[in-house]
């Protein structure tokens, strides 16, 4: 028996961030679809963030518009909200941020509208 297919939305949030680096690092959309292909398989790659009070993760993705190593690449943290339906929260550059912390991925969360995003 195969295993249903994986959902990845993408939060307000997360598509807000995701426009704002696209003018400085054009190759951002590209790197973050890598991400989103590696959850859609069900693989749940990354760090899991304590202290949220759910299944969040922070995984490191490659910037590919530079050439600075860990240091110059993404972050971005995502949801397992049922084990069929990801959420891409927030995505950032760790050279402009150093680290998120819980209370802002709980406000992301809760910023996320079940009737606007439809499981």
């Amino acid at each position: 028996m195969s295993k249903p297919p994986v959902s990845v939305e993408l939060a307000d949030f997360f598509v807000k961030d995701l426009k704002r680096l696209y003018k400085k690092y054009p190759r951002v959309r590209a790197d973050a679809q890598a991400l989103v292909r590696i959850l859609e398989s069900g693989e749940t790659p990354g760090d899991q963030l304590q202290g949220t009070g759910h299944t969040v993760y922070k995984v490191r993705i490659r910037n590919s518009s530079v050439q600075r190593g860990k240091s110059g690449g993404f972050r971005v943290v995502y949801y397992l909200r049922t084990p069929i339906l990801v959420i891409l929260l927030t995505i950032y550059s760790k050279s402009e941020q150093n680290d998120i912390d819980a209370e802002d991925v709980r406000r992301i969360i809760e910023s996320y509208s079940p009737s606007t995003h439809p499981d």
